[in-house]
C-alpha cells in the first residue's frame, strides 16, 4: 500500500469518527511531511531510521509507513476501516447513490481544519459533482467569520480552483451566514447576490423565547438571498461539546415560510446534531418543504457523513426529488437563482 495514501486515509477516517482534533492534526501534519518526498525517499528514510527522527512524524506514522512498505494494510488503518462502516438499508443506499453534492462545508478560512483545495479534493474523491464552500460570516468571530473583504478574496481562490478541474466537478461559492437578532443576514446583501448558495443559520441566543426566535427565523427565510435554513434547532445530542436542547420556535410557521419561499430545510448529517429532530423533519415533509442533506463538514473526513443524513431522510420517507442535493448542477443553480 502507498505509505502516503495510508497516512492520508488514516486522517480521513479519524475525521469521520470525529476523533480529537490533536490526533487528526498529527496525521495531517505527517502527511504534509511525507508529501514532500518521492516514494523512494520515503522508503529510504524508513529503512535507515531518518523517518523516525523527522520532526512532525510520530511513532504511529512510522508504524503505518513501515507496514505499508511491507505491502500490507497497516494494522491501525484496518481498525479504522472496521469502525467506519455505517450500514444503510436499501432505501437509504438508493438515496445515498442519488446524492450529487453537498451545500454546507467549511475550510480553514473560518473554523475548518484544512485548506480549500483539500476539501475540494476530498469531495471529488467521494464522487461528489459539486460542493458549496460556506465559511462563516463576520458576526461569528469565535469561528473566524469572513468579512466582506475576506469573502471576496476567497471567491477568487474558488474561481482559480474551478479553472483547474477537468472532471466536471464544481466548487460552489457560498456562505453560512449568521441570522442576526433582528432576522437580517450577516453579510453585505450585494455580495450575497453574487454567491451560488447561501445557508442561513442561528448561532447565538438559542435560548430566546419562542416568539422572538420565530420572528427572527421568519425574517431570514423570507429574505430573497436565503437558499437553505441550516441546522434549524441548534441542538446537540452528543459529542465533545456536550448536549444542548433544541431552540423553541413555531416550527409550523417557519416551515410554511420555507415552503412558500422555496427555501430548503437542511438535514444536517453530523452525528452530534441530527438536526432537525425526526418530528420536525416529518412536519417539514408534510408542509411541502424542500430539503438539503448536508455534511456541515469542518474537515475532509466529515464530507463522508452524508450517509447519516441519507439514512434519516430515507427512514422518514423524504422523496429524493425534494432533496436539492440530488439535483444535477444546472437544476440546482436554477433554483438558487430563482426570482424571489
Amino acid at each position: 500500500m502507498d505509505p502516503l495514501a495510508a497516512v492520508e486515509e488514516t486522517a480521513f477516517l479519524l475525521e469521520r469518527e470525529l476523533a480529537p482534533g490533536f490526533k487528526v492534526k498529527a496525521f495531517r501534519r505527517a502527511a504534509a511531511v511525507l508529501a514532500e518526498w518521492t516514494p523512494e525517499e520515503i522508503a529510504a528514510r524508513a529503512s535507515d531510521g531518518r523517518l523516525k527522527a523527522t520532526k512532525g512524524v510520530g511513532d504511529r506514522t512510522v508504524e503505518i509507513v513501515t507496514q505499508a512498505l511491507e505491502g500490507r494494510v497497516p494494522d491501525y488503518l484496518v481498525g479504522l476501516r472496521e469502525r467506519s462502516g455505517f450500514e444503510l438499508d436499501a432505501d437509504a443506499a438508493a438515496l445515498m447513490e442519488a446524492i450529487r453534492g453537498d451545500l454546507h462545508s467549511h475550510s480553514d478560512w473560518s473554523d475548518g481544519t484544512t485548506g480549500i483545495p483539500s476539501m475540494a479534493a476530498a469531495a471529488r474523491s467521494l464522487g461528489r459533482e459539486y460542493l458549496a464552500l460556506t465559511d462563516h460570516s463576520p458576526n461569528l468571530t469565535v469561528a473566524n467569520g469572513l468579512s466582506a473583504e475576506r469573502l471576496e478574496a476567497e471567491l477568487d481562490v474558488v474561481d482559480g480552483l474551478n479553472e483547474g478541474f477537468a472532471d466536471g466537478f464544481r466548487l460552489l461559492t457560498g456562505i453560512e451566514v449568521d441570522i442576526l437578532d433582528d432576522g437580517s443576514l450577516d453579510q453585505d446583501p450585494t455580495l450575497l447576490e453574487q454567491l451560488d448558495v447561501v445557508v442561513a443559520s442561528v448561532h447565538s441566543k438559542l435560548r430566546a423565547d419562542s416568539r422572538t426566535m420565530t420572528e427572527r427565523m421568519l425574517a431570514a427565510v423570507s429574505n430573497p438571498r436565503t437558499d437553505v435554513l441550516g441546522h434549524c434547532t441548534g441542538r446537540l445530542v452528543q459529542g465533545s461539546r456536550g448536549t444542548r436542547p433544541p431552540s423553541e420556535f413555531d416550527a409550523r410557521a417557519v416551515f410554511e415560510a420555507c415552503a412558500a419561499n422555496g427555501v430548503a430545510v437542511e438535514i444536517n448529517s453530523r452525528p452530534e446534531r441530527q438536526d432537525p429532530p425526526d418530528e420536525l423533519l416529518a412536519l417539514a415533509l408534510e408542509l411541502g418543504c424542500l430539503f438539503s442533506i448536508d455534511s456541515d463538514a469542518h474537515a475532509p473526513g466529515h464530507l463522508s457523513l452524508l450517509d447519516r443524513g441519507a439514512a434519516r431522510a430515507a427512514a422518514l420517507g423524504v422523496p429524493g426529488d425534494r432533496i436539492v442535493t440530488t439535483w444535477p448542477l444546472p437544476r440546482l443553480l436554477a433554483w438558487t437563482t430563482r426570482p424571489r
